[in-house]
């Protein structure tokens, strides 16, 4: 049997093949066509059970499958997988935008809410409806007919565009690498960063230490090497991916400009001004001037602290460093050594304390007191040998979720960090059905026969998505469309991953969480205290970069004309010249490998890391009321947050947690803008 065709349980990725996905998702395709068929008639009467639930069934067979697909294709790439992947893409997109499109269907809904039945549905089933109006109308279902095929081939076009934008800067990072003879070259550079530099030539055949751009190697590298030429020419290559300084046909510059145009065009079709009107319209934020307004008044708070930063580090690259001219390669590696003089410690100090087995051990305790749960470790198929499996159960040992871990980076993996649903929480046939989500980051993977060791950074990131596994896992809803994740605004997605940051720093968490990896000791309280000391270290400028990405984001999908002869880069430099207090040098081409707003969902949206920053930061306020470790606290979040996914607008469910609105000052205090 197809694996693809198979949702009888957890998917069977060791029996997986490429040549799977074409049958299945034409098998799938037919039959969501079959049954879409079916309840827009006529004699359907526009009640849940009789057209909403059929066609939730059929799509979420689509869904799960074409998931799986999707998944692969991110963590598995292989030309053969990514030729079935592009091959079926269009004709999953232009379903979707058919569904979207319905009239029939439409008018379904529509008959659905106006009828006095409506009232009785529960109030996540309302939500659901109420959603699905909006993104008709926000699918083109009230388009002529001409409107409306040009408005599908426009969904297609984006679609291709998307995947082609990742693929590329994929296979530019892949491309380069630079094997290095003279271990002199790699003064600085960690011991296990040189391992498994040295690993990675062996397995090429070769002698010397072979660089990538792969994060766990590229950053430590410019973060540590006292080689400035070898810092230079790394990060030249790594600011020049899918750009006219690589292979042509690996030039993201076409692409975006294409994609721009195209979101234009949609929202004009749809009667928006611009695109950043129609990202809006599901999310928090009222309006594009709304998010600009924010941006800006966060850049007022956060440009003194960013300038001290900036000029601090200036000075102690010039006297400490005999650094006359800070470059932009030498921004990590002078505020590294300022960090570590400043505070006596170094990252990869705190690096020895954090191995892996001891961070998900305290992640796991750390859910386990909060939550009340019991996470253990299971078995399931699993895409490569690195992927480890767990259950989630509740205080009675019943199975609430199940959840998939992938940490270490390969060159088969698309960069960055990321949780996914694989199945998601619902009710059929009187039982209920478990979510399933997918965990996956980039970090080094064991070398020298000792554990993966993570930095600090690391472990933020990873609880970071656990947080958005969590609301995954923990969702109470039993509807598709707006349990778990879905159905959540955009811009307060980032609030459970977020908040479960902060848990990173507190010593009653850390000292559950370390152990040396040579002696065995727990962090120490001295250098416990002197990474508190040091946690708002250049936080100003940090969050002015996140301003930059926000501002240039809203900016090019709300007044940004691609045909006025104006480059994206242009209007980059423009908001750097607003709100940046470091400029890179002339060839750095960010907006070729800014993936999240142009293949990541993030478009006109990625404010939201902010916008959710307030809410988490003050949501977490109210655990260092209470004690950060307060069941009662983590019962109240999982319940008004956690529980109710997307079945409510987030604002009532950040209210009914905190009892107010949310406030700016936890944030500023948390990045030590404001005195605590």
């Amino acid at each position: 049997m197809n694996p693809l065709l198979d949702f009888a349980g957890l998917p069977r990725f060791r029996d997986f093949r490429p040549e799977h996905v074409a049958p299945a998702i034409e098998a799938l395709l037919a039959e969501a066509r079959s049954v879409l068929a079916r309840v827009i008639e006529p004699a359907v009467p526009p009640v849940w059970e009789a057209f909403v639930a059929p066609l939730e069934d059929a799509n979420e067979r689509l869904s799960r499958a074409w998931g799986q697909v999707a998944h692969l294709h991110a963590v598995l790439d292989s030309p053969a997988l990514r030729a079935a992947y592009n091959a079926k893409l269009p004709e999953v997109t232009q379903y979707w935008t058919e569904l979207a499109q319905n009239r029939a269907l439409f008018e379904k809904y529509r008959a659905l809410r106006a009828a006095a039945a409506f009232d009785a549905l529960s109030p996540a089933r309302r939500k659901l409806v109420e959603n699905a109006l909006r993104d008709f109308r926000l699918g083109g279902a009230e388009l002529a007919d001409e409107a409306k095929a040009r408005f599908a081939a426009v969904q297609e076009e984006l679609a291709r565009l998307g995947a082609r934008f990742s693929e590329n800067l994929l296979d530019a990072t892949n491309a380069f690498s630079l094997t290095l003879t003279d271990e002199r070259r790699l003064a600085g550079v960690p011991a296990d960063v040189r391992a498994a530099a040295r690993e990675a030539a062996e397995r090429e055949g070769h002698g010397g230490w072979k660089l990538t751009l792969h994060a766990p190697c590229y950053m430590p590298v410019m973060q540590y090497a006292e080689d400035r030429e070898l810092r230079a020419t790394l990060y030249r290559a790594n600011v020049t991916r899918a750009s006219e300084f690589g292979k042509p046909e690996w030039d993201n510059a076409p692409l975006l400009a294409r994609i721009l145009r195209l979101r234009g065009e949609e929202a004009r079709l749809l009667g928006y001004r611009n695109y950043a009107e129609v990202s809006l319209v599901p999310k928090m934020a009222d309006t594009p001037e709304q998010v600009l307004a924010f941006l800006r008044d966060l850049a007022r708070r956060a440009r003194p602290f960013a300038e001290h930063d900036l000029e601090e580090l200036r000075e102690f690259a010039r006297a400490e460093l005999g650094l006359a001219q800070l470059e932009a390669w030498d921004l990590a590696y002078a505020s590294e050594k300022l960090r570590a003089k400043r505070y006596a410690f170094s990252d990869q100090e705190v690096k020895q304390y954090f191995p892996e087995d001891a961070v998900i051990a305290g992640l796991f305790r750390l859910v386990s007191r909060l939550y009340g749960l019991r996470i253990a470790p299971s078995t399931a198929q699993v895409w490569h040998e690195d992927v480890r499996f767990y259950d989630i159960a509740d205080a009675s040992g019943a199975r609430i979720g199940q959840f998939y871990v992938d940490l270490y980076a390969r060159e088969t993996k698309r960069g960055g960090a990321w949780m996914d649903d694989a199945i998601a929480r619902r009710r059929k046939d009187g039982r209920i059905q478990t979510p399933v989500a997918y965990l996956n980051c980039n970090f080094s993977r064991p070398v020298g026969g000792k554990p993966a060791l993570f930095t600090h950074d690391e472990v933020i990131t990873l609880f970071h998505e656990f947080g958005h596994g969590l609301h995954h896992l923990l969702t109470e809803v039993e509807d598709l469309g707006v349990s778990g994740i879905s159905g959540v605004e955009w811009d307060a997605v980032e609030l459970p991953s977020q908040l479960m940051e902060n848990f990173c720093w507190e010593r009653e968490v850390l000292e559950h969480m370390t152990r040396h990896v040579e002696t065995g000791a727990a962090l120490p309280r001295a250098l416990y205290d002197k990474m508190v000391a040091a946690k708002n270290f250049q936080s100003g400028l940090a969050m002015l970069r996140q301003i930059e990405y926000a501002l240039f984001d809203m900016r090019l999908h709300h007044d940004y004309d691609p045909d006025s002869g104006r480059t994206p880069l242009e209007l980059l430099d423009e908001v750097r010249r607003e709100v940046a207090a470091i400029f890179p040098p002339e060839y750095n081409r960010f907006p070729n490998n800014f993936s999240h707003i142009f293949a990541g969902g993030y478009a006109a949206g990625y404010y939201s890391y902010k916008w959710a920053e307030v809410l988490s930061s003050d949501a977490y306020s109210l655990f260092e009321e209470n004690g950060i470790l307060d069941p009662a606290t983590g019962a109240r979040f999982r319940e008004e947050i956690l529980a109710v996914g997307g079945s409510r607008p987030a604002a009532e469910s950040f209210r009914a947690f905190r009892g107010r609105e949310p406030s700016v000052d936890a944030l500023l205090r948390h990045s030590g803008m404001i005195a605590a």
